[in-house]
């Protein structure tokens, strides 16, 4: 099996290591990450300059670019082979609710699914990377899984890890995404020359943590397993927005 190992953390984080070392075991292994910490980047695509794909000590690739870029490049230009799975993370802190939306973790994924490969997305859901070994167990649980009983079909999957000891996980649930209340507004500051500076705010607070939500899962100590999907066409809006067209008419 191949493997395309990626974060949006950045190349040198604990989590990308722990991560491309514990696919070792299951075949051939690369690294294609940013080179600075992207968090929050979510698909973007950068157009607007070239990239530059180059080759730390540590063996692992670094683009100038966002996660997304990072799995691109590597999937349609970079590699002389097609990987088998894409793997994201292990990521400095959660990704569920909301925060999948601006996740580069997540996104990281989504653009190996965009491109016909099964990935997935894994994120440690305490900041600081304490239990990083509870993390790969997890990893290396759910993908030797993968290799045993692959889907029919390529799968999207956001797993979220509590930052807990091994022995104090609880299992893993399959869940959906939780909601948060709306976000905190920026924050504007003075600059050294009395100009504003904006920064973005905190996520706003949970809404939705009930049972069944990844919120729920992780308050209870258990692995939460999303699986996710791309398309973003509201079906139970087709028939009201056709009404109001016909209205118009």
């Amino acid at each position: 099996m191949r493997i395309l190992v990626c974060n949006d953390d950045g190349y040198f984080s604990p989590g990308i290591a722990a991560l491309a070392e514990a696919m070792r075991g299951f075949g051939e292994v690369t690294v294609v990450a940013p080179e600075a910490d992207r968090s929050g980047a979510s698909n973007s695509l950068t157009l607007d300059r070239p990239l530059y794909v180059r080759q730390a000590s540590s063996g692992f690739y670094y683009v100038n670019g966002t996660p997304t870029d990072c799995v691109h490049v590597a999937v349609t230009g970079f590699l002389d082979h097609r990987p088998d799975l894409v793997v994201s993370g292990i990521n400095n802190g959660q990704n569920v609710a909301e925060d999948t939306l601006y996740s580069g973790t997540v996104a990281a994924a989504m653009e190996g699914f965009l491109l016909g490969i099964p990935s997935v997305a894994f994120s440690l859901a305490d900041r600081g990377f304490a239990h990083l070994d509870t993390a790969v167990h997890v990893v290396q649980r759910i993908v030797s899984g993968f290799m045993r009983k692959p889907f029919a079909q390529a799968r999207l999957l956001n797993v979220n890890i509590p930052g807990v000891a091994l022995g104090d996980l609880s299992g893993m649930t399959v869940c959906r995404l939780g909601r948060r209340h709306v976000s905190q507004p920026v924050v504007r500051v003075a600059s050294p020359r009395g100009e504003s500076m904006f920064w973005v705010g905190a996520p706003g607070g949970i809404r939705d943590a009930g049972p069944g939500t990844d919120f729920f899962a992780l308050a209870n100590r258990q692995v939460a397993i999303t699986p996710l999907r791309v398309d973003l066409a509201d079906g139970d809006g087709l028939s009201p927005v056709t009404e109001w067209l016909e209205d118009l008419r």
